[in-house]
């Protein structure tokens, strides 16, 4: 079993959906909250799943599509996995605050 971490700003971008998906109804607000959470359990059996993200060309980066989003992680080791960002894809993943050079 793999443990899966989220991270700070996956958790962020969770929230920052929720409350512009909400301001047109709460019910489907939370109801894809519950399927971004939902989706990514499968990483703690499949943790290889995922595609390698094409932007990125990192074979330990790696996503999930669900809908109109991507649900990017990265295999930190055998064991452990941190979900980098929950990201639209109808943006540009390079603006992303989670692959912005520091």
């Amino acid at each position: 079993m793999v443990e899966v971490n989220w991270t700070t700003q996956s958790l962020v971008d969770i929230e920052n959906i929720a409350s512009f998906i909400a301001k047109n109804s709460e019910k489907y607000a939370k109801i894809q909250v519950q399927r971004f959470f939902e989706r990514a359990n499968v990483l703690e059996t499949a943790p290889l799943l995922g595609r390698i993200v094409p932007e990125l060309n990192n074979k330990t980066i790696r996503e999930l599509i669900i809908g109109n989003y991507r649900i990017i992680y990265r295999l930190v080791n055998k064991k452990h996995i941190d979900i980098l960002t929950i990201h639209s894809s109808f943006m540009v993943l390079q603006n992303s605050r989670a692959f912005k050079k520091q």
